[in-house]
C-alpha cells in the first residue's frame, strides 16, 4: 500500500460532530488504535480503520456487542490470510475459497460524512475489487443504514453479486419469515427456493420451522456447522439475545437473478457464532463500476418471547419491522 492511501486514511481530527444528535469520535478499541465510533446517544456502532471495512460493535450505548468478537484476532493487521475478526463485513458472492477469501487485513481509508462515515480499502491485489460500508445513523433512535458496495477496478467485466455478512454473538436465535403464506387450491404457483448445502441438516435441533417463520438458534456446544438460504422479496431477519434484538431488513427484486439457486438470505451457524447474510442479484459488473445494496439496521430492547409458534413471533417480531 502507497504511503499517500495511508495518510489518506488519518487525514480526520480525533472527534466530529455530525448533523443532529450524530457524532463521530476517534478512539481506540479491542487493541486497534484507529477506530471510530458513530453515536446519536441512543446506540452507537465501532468501525476500525485498522482493517477491513469492517463494522466491528453494534449495541446500546453502554449495552452489550450484538456481534461476535473474535478476541485472539481483535486489534491484529498484516496477517498474510483472511481473518474471521467477526462483526459485519462485505464479501463477492458467490462464494469460492479464493476470491470471496481474500484478505482485508490492511488500513482502509474513513471519511466522515454528515450522518455517519464511509469505510473504503484499498483495492485488493488478488481479486482487483474495492469494497466499502457507507454507515448512517438516524439522530435519535436505534435506525442505522448500511450501504454494501463492491467496486470491479479490474480490466474486464466480472459476474457477482454483494454479500452482506453479519456475524452475531453465541447464544441467541436468528428468527426470518417467508414470503405470505397461502392456502391449496387457491394458491398453487411456487413462492420462494429453500435452499440447502451439502452440510445442511433438516432434522439439527438448532432448527425450527413454523408455517411462516425459520428459527435457527446458536449452540456453543454444538461444532457442526448448519446452513439454510431462502428467498424472500422482504428479506429481513431478527437476531434476539438477551432480551434484546438486532433486526436487519433489504429489499430484493423478484425480476433478478440471486445467487445459490435464487437466496436472497442466508444464514449459517457452528459453535462460535451466528451468521446472518444478505445478497445482492447477480450483475455483470464492468470495470470501474460499483454494484450496491443496502440493509437498515435496528435495536430492540425487551424482547420476550415465550413461545415459538406463528402467533407469538407475530406478535412480538412483526412489530419490529414497521
Amino acid at each position: 500500500m502507497s504511503k499517500q492511501f495511508i495518510a489518506v486514511a488519518f487525514l480526520v481530527t480525533a472527534s466530529f460532530a455530525a448533523s443532529g444528535a450524530v457524532t463521530v469520535q476517534k478512539v481506540a478499541w479491542k487493541g486497534w488504535k484507529n477506530c471510530y465510533r458513530v453515536s446519536n446517544g441512543d446506540i452507537e456502532l465501532i468501525v476500525t480503520s485498522d482493517v477491513g471495512p469492517r463494522i466491528m460493535r453494534f449495541g446500546f450505548v453502554g449495552g452489550q456487542n450484538l456481534f461476535k468478537e473474535f478476541s485472539d484476532q481483535l486489534g491484529g493487521t498484516g496477517e498474510a490470510k483472511f481473518q474471521l475478526r467477526g462483526g459485519h463485513r462485505v464479501w463477492k458472492a458467490p462464494e469460492d475459497p479464493i476470491a470471496t477469501w481474500a484478505p482485508d487485513n490492511v488500513p482502509v481509508e474513513i471519511q466522515i460524512t454528515a450522518d455517519g462515515l464511509i469505510a473504503r480499502e484499498p483495492v485488493e491485489p488478488l481479486t482487483h475489487l474495492q469494497k466499502e460500508l457507507a454507515v448512517r445513523m438516524g439522530s435519535s433512535g436505534t435506525v442505522v443504514t448500511v450501504t454494501n458496495q463492491i467496486t470491479n477496478k479490474g480490466l474486464f467485466p466480472l459476474e457477482f453479486s454483494t454479500w452482506a455478512l453479519t456475524m452475531m454473538a453465541p447464544g441467541g436465535r436468528a428468527i426470518t419469515g417467508f414470503p405470505p403464506r397461502g392456502r391449496h387450491p387457491i394458491n398453487l404457483q411456487a413462492t420462494n427456493p429453500l435452499v440447502m448445502w451439502a452440510y445442511t441438516d433438516l432434522s439439527d435441533s438448532r432448527l425450527k420451522f413454523t408455517k411462516k417463520y425459520l428459527i435457527l438458534r446458536q449452540d456453543p456446544n454444538n461444532h457442526e456447522a448448519e446452513k439454510v438460504g431462502l428467498f424472500n422479496t422482504n428479506t429481513w431477519v431478527a437476531y434476539v439475545l438477551n432480551n434484546e434484538a438486532f433486526v436487519k431488513q433489504y429489499r430484493a427484486d423478484t425480476s433478478k437473478t440471486y445467487p445459490d439457486f435464487g437466496c436472497s438470505f442466508e444464514t449459517f451457524t457452528n459453535n462460535e457464532f451466528l451468521e446472518i447474510e444478505t445478497l445482492g442479484f447477480l450483475t455483470k459488473v464492468q470495470p470501474g463500476q460499483s454494484i450496491s445494496h443496502l440493509e437498515q439496521w435496528s435495536l430492540h430492547k425487551s424482547i420476550a418471547i415465550p413461545a415459538l409458534t406463528d402467533s407469538e413471533l407475530d406478535r412480538v417480531i412483526l412489530p419490529l419491522l414497521r
